[in-house]
């Protein structure tokens, strides 16, 4: 499955297009104001997608922090907290390098998140926000090239083709 999506700066246009990939037989969806919205289309939410990659990131580092804090305790021999006694110290190790390994998780996880697991879904959702609509097309890639020779003569602020490769 392809997928193509023009931005266009204002309803009327948005409209038009619409109206002129239908006169064509090709099927496409409006987003903005008074149509689907980014959710309703599906278009994936950057906050959602560190949340889940912060959460992922956690239930890795929590456990290995654990592990490296208990072996760095047990290695050094340090008797930080006397009365935990020396049993008590690995344990507390092991603890406060799980903390560490959680504090790292939700750090980097959620940011790394935000900044990559967005893909193009931020700035489409940046221009839903600014006012402006956008036209998607899904189909095969003939459909998608002749929705791209419709959509060009709208002069788009910009038109961007995706091949949906997870699909088999």
């Amino acid at each position: 499955m392809n997928y193509l999506v023009a931005v266009l700066p204002d309803r009327i246009q948005a409209e038009a297009a619409y109206l002129a990939l239908e006169k064509e037989g090709i099927n496409s969806t409006i987003l903005g104001k008074g149509y689907k919205t980014a959710d309703e289309f599906g278009l994936i939410d950057p906050k959602e997608q560190a949340k889940k990659q912060a959460r992922l990131m956690t239930i890795w580092l929590v456990p290995f922090g654990f592990f490296a804090g208990f072996t760095f305790s047990l290695i050094t021999g340090l008797d930080t907290f006397a009365w935990a006694g020396e049993i008590g110290n690995h344990i507390v190790g092991g603890l406060l390098g799980a903390a560490s390994g959680a504090m790292g998780g939700v750090i980097v996880g959620g940011g790394v998140g935000l900044l990559v697991g967005s893909g193009d879904a931020l700035p489409y959702r940046n221009r839903l926000d600014a006012g402006k609509y956008l036209i998607a097309v899904q189909g095969s890639e003939t459909l998608t090239r002749q929705a791209t020779r419709v959509l060009r003569q709208f002069e788009p602020e910009n038109i961007q083709g995706y091949a949906d490769t997870t699909s088999v």
